[in-house]
């Protein structure tokens, strides 16, 4: 299987469709009630419904989703039946498979219940007719990701000095230029609230930089000050940004609860901080990216859900 532990929840639907044909006659018999093995569309409903929930009973490399919703619906038609399934859940993975495997599971039930009284049925078609969730359903709405220009700020005492290697930032500026965003600005900096708050100041006000994002100095210690200098740049905060790093690294990390890293705007530039270790980074480059790159669109005057 697919390791999705650092993928964020989203909401996931997806929708499909299974056509068997038929005889008329066999519609007939349906709709009056004179099938022998009793009602073969309430039956295949439910089969299509329990289908859904044990996908991965059925196809290996399907993950066990707790699904929040699956339905079915069964039209009958002069000479087929269309099965329509819908589910939805609020998880790390698309609901593709569960919504096939409904549609699959009715179509197979209403064979085996039609197959005494109609030797000549196919299941012609299974097919996805939609889905929505997850990093597919992203599209930026504004300027291209080449237009955009970004900064990434290392913060720590020993980095400054030589003394240990920076690995957060180097993969920070790997993961946005990954999506097309150049980082056209790198800096390491000493945990000093009045330096780091300059260098923030500047980037925003002379740079004109469009995403900030800091590593280290988020913490308790008593030299972290990242978040001091952040708040005091700032015009706007975004305090949802900083509230989904958390609690996406509580459950994968407790000590997450102590990082105090904050997010905001000024003017036209977006700052993130993040904490300084490299797999607490990842984490939170998983929530951020892409959707953060919305925010840059309505910072620009882009409307919310334009497309």
């Amino acid at each position: 299987m697919r390791d999705v532990s650092r993928k964020p929840d989203t909401l996931r639907t997806a929708s499909a469709e299974a056509t068997l044909k038929c005889l008329p006659a066999t519609i007939a018999a349906i709709r009056t009630g004179a099938v022998p093995k009793a009602d073969p569309v309430a039956v295949a409903r439910v089969a299509g419904i329990q289908a859904a929930k044990n996908t991965s009973l059925l196809i290996p490399y399907c993950h066990q989703v707790p699904l929040d919703f699956a339905g079915v619906e069964i039209t009958l038609r002069e000479d087929t039946i269309l099965i329509a399934s819908r589910v939805t859940a609020v998880w790390k993975t698309g609901v593709e498979m569960e919504a096939l495997a409904a549609a699959s599971g009715a179509a197979l039930t209403l064979y085996d219940m039609l197959k005494i009284i109609d030797g000549s049925m196919e299941i012609r078609e299974v097919h996805l007719t939609g889905k929505k969730g997850g990093k597919t359903d992203f599209r930026p709405s504004g300027s291209p990701p080449e237009k955009l220009a970004a900064g990434v700020l290392v913060l720590s005492d020993r980095v400054s000095r030589g003394e240990s290697e920076d690995s957060s930032g180097k993969a920070i500026r790997g993961r946005l230029e990954s999506l097309g965003v150049p980082v056209s600005e790198f800096g390491i900096l000493p945990d000093d609230r009045a330096l780091i708050a300059a260098e923030l100041t500047r980037w925003a006000d002379s740079l004109n930089l469009d995403l900030v994002i800091t590593t280290g100095g988020t913490g308790i210690g008593p030299r972290d000050s990242t978040p001091e200098a952040t708040a005091s740049v700032i015009d706007r905060e975004l305090p949802g940004v900083a509230e989904a790093l958390r609690a996406h690294g509580q459950e994968r990390n407790r000590y997450s609860m102590l990082s105090r890293g904050v997010a905001g705007i000024r003017g036209r530039t977006l700052f993130v901080n993040l904490p300084g270790s490299e797999r607490a980074v990842n984490e939170s480059l998983d929530v951020l990216l892409p959707w953060i790159l919305h925010a840059l669109d309505v910072i620009r005057g882009s409307r919310h859900g334009k497309e």
